[in-house]
């Protein structure tokens, strides 16, 4: 399944969300400059790799992507989800919760598979967190999501709630299923980032209150 938009409006520019989106793309860009030697040492340098893991690299790791198909996946869903939650959180705590949740999802990684030498790379555990934030703020919205039948290809509503739960728990078997195989695995999903930044995206969005201007704007959780 494919979300293509979602039903809840926002009603301020996502300048954050945007910017996040440019670095994230010009970054991947510098990357498929790189020749395959300098592309190794620089994505050993500032992706997380587990088995040495030093802090600059849980937030220099967000922002590196392993290939076309990671990047504009990863952005997509950050545009899709993105701008209700910086709506409600402003511009500056939407930058700080991003990036918290992307250190959480960082950490989780590490901490389950603390061994290992392949680098983790993405944005994909700080995106988590913006979707579990989503899913508790906006339960009731639907997501436009294209669906394969077959050989053909349709759209169909889903709610928010039904659509993220089901991610998440994909994310959370695959995670257990790759418990031990990922020691000797060159590569693969960091699924177990996407856990812990979707569960700490749902616990900060609980913390941290929404603008004073918007709590009585939305009919949800506040």
């Amino acid at each position: 399944m494919i979300p293509l938009r979602d039903s809840q409006r926002s009603n301020s520019t996502p300048l954050v969300t945007i910017l996040l989106i440019v670095a994230n793309v010009v970054i991947f860009l510098f990357e498929t400059s790189l020749d395959d030697f300098s592309l190794n040492h620089f994505i050993m340098s500032y992706g997380l790799v587990p088995r040495h893991a030093h802090l600059s690299a849980y937030l220099t790791s967000m922002f590196l992507h392993g290939g076309w198909l990671h990047v504009l996946g990863n952005m997509w869903f950050l545009w899709i989800f993105g701008d209700n939650v910086e709506d409600i959180l402003g511009h500056g705590r939407f930058l700080l919760f991003y990036l918290l949740c992307g250190l959480a999802a960082g950490y989780v990684q590490v901490a389950i598979n603390p061994g290992s030498p392949v680098p983790t790379v993405g944005a994909s555990g700080a995106i988590a967190g913006v979707m579990g934030a989503y899913m508790v703020k906006f339960p009731h919205s639907r997501i436009l999501t294209l669906v394969p039948i077959f050989i053909f290809l349709t759209t169909i509503e889903v709610p928010a709630i039904l659509m993220l739960l089901y991610w998440f728990t994909i994310q959370f078997f695959s995670g257990i299923g790759s418990i031990g195989y990922s020691q000797l695995s060159q590569g693969g999903v960091a699924w177990f980032a996407h856990v812990g930044g979707f569960v700490a995206g749902m616990l900060l969005i609980s913390i941290m209150r929404p603008r004073d201007r918007y709590r009585r704007r939305y009919d949800v959780s506040w």
